[in-house]
């Protein structure tokens, strides 16, 4: 067989965080070792073997790549000091960058040379749009009582609309659009080419309602019980920082609807529901909740991160602290607004609150390029693993 190798691929793994893929000598003790590998698509060996021949194109189309938890199992076991998990990370790395559009953001990304721009886009946004709104400037301490920072970008007379939601909905709603259709585009791709290398036949398809019962829904209850992660045996304590962090996630978007909802629906009829949420009301104490559960969960993330710096010799990417970063910056940045308003602290509320916008926009803007992906690609790769077992797929 005659194998091209694609070398720079090679050199991004490297740098991604897979720099030991050449240590690996095939003995298969990984893909004995993983508690997720089954007996009819093992991995990673076939993975470390491919990636040590640059073969890219058969890497970024393996569902198995996204299957990986990265839970550290192969990485004790190997006799070689070789870390599997670490090469599928790089992989999984490449590979939302590869899918990602538009590409030039994508690749901006993907390192730490385009940390500034990736700051300075949302910076620049919110603040151009800030200083459209004609509402830069910072209330009186009476006015900050009253309003919060619902009136952020102002205040219209037109009631059926508040301005401050028509210019947070004005920023939010295209980055996240931009997100969703990035990833969007980037999973129907890796769906095809993962089909076309399975040999699956593409006449032959379920209909949308099978397909959703039968492989995307139960895809989506075994990922939010985490049942895979409890499976791993090394870095078990993940599970301490995934599942608060995830539950969190659904807790702040569940007071963000009804947020819009009081102000923007029911508020209309009774005018009583404008304003900050009470400290007694069940949405704000979820809101709370949510909040401490965000900064446990990626605290507990953070501290596993370092330490496997340190006592594994786990390589420090970009990739795995930029998401990170962002988390914890959503975390503090939305407590630290909150705080400061029962201080009665209008200009620093301010402050933090216009970082709170930012750290937000970049969540979701950079939502398909980033470690934040793995959300949308795995729960593919889940689903395409009981799609491939399948009588659709033997067809």
């Amino acid at each position: 067989m005659n194998v091209q190798p694609d070398l720079e691929f090679i050199r991004s793994l490297k740098e991604a965080g897979g720099d030991t893929l050449k240590k690996c000598y095939q003995c298969a003790t990984c893909s004995v070792t993983c508690p997720l590998s089954k007996d009819g698509s093992p991995f990673p060996r076939k993975e470390m073997i491919w990636s040590q021949w640059g073969l890219k194109e058969k890497l970024i189309a393996d569902p198995d790549v996204f299957l990986c938890h990265q839970c550290g199992d192969c990485t004790e076991s190997c006799p070689r000091g070789a870390k599997p998990g670490d090469v599928l990370g790089a992989i999984r790395a490449y590979a939302y960058t590869f899918y990602g559009w538009p590409a030039p953001l994508a690749k901006l990304a993907s390192s730490a040379k385009g940390l500034p721009m990736l700051i300075g886009i949302p910076v620049v946004v919110i603040f151009v749009m800030w200083l459209i709104s004609g509402a830069m400037h910072i209330p009186t301490s009476e006015q900050f009582a009253d309003h919060g920072y619902q009136q952020f970008f102002g205040h219209w007379d037109f009631k059926w609309y508040a301005k401050n939601i028509f210019f947070i909905v004005l920023i939010m709603v295209p980055s996240l659009g931009l997100g969703l259709f990035s990833a969007f585009k980037g999973v129907t791709r890796m769906w095809k080419t993962m089909s076309e290398n399975a040999g699956i036949n593409p006449d032959y398809r379920p209909s949308v309602g099978q397909f959703t019962k039968e492989f995307l829904w139960p895809s989506v209850v075994e990922i939010v019980q985490h049942n895979r992660f409890r499976e791993c045996t090394v870095n078990i304590d993940r599970v301490r920082g995934h599942l608060p962090l995830m539950l969190a996630f659904i807790g702040l978007f569940i007071v963000t609807c009804w947020s819009l909802i009081k102000n923007d629906v029911l508020g209309l009829i009774w005018p009583s529901l404008h304003g900050p949420m009470l400290l007694i009301d069940p949405f704000k104490i979820l809101a709370n909740v949510s909040a401490i559960a965000l900064l446990f969960g990626i605290s507990v993330l953070w501290s596993n991160r370092k330490k496997a710096e340190q006592e594994l010799d786990t390589k420090a990417t970009f990739y795995d602290w930029f998401l990170i970063w962002e988390i914890t910056a959503v975390g503090i940045t939305g407590l630290g607004a909150e705080l400061l308003r029962w201080a009665g602290a209008p200009t620093f509320g301010y402050i933090v609150y216009f970082l709170h916008l930012v750290s937000i926009m970049m969540l979701f803007l950079y939502l398909p390029y980033t470690k934040f992906a793995h959300l949308i690609y795995r729960t593919a790769a889940y689903t395409f693993e009981k799609y491939r077992e399948s009588a659709f797929a033997q067809k």
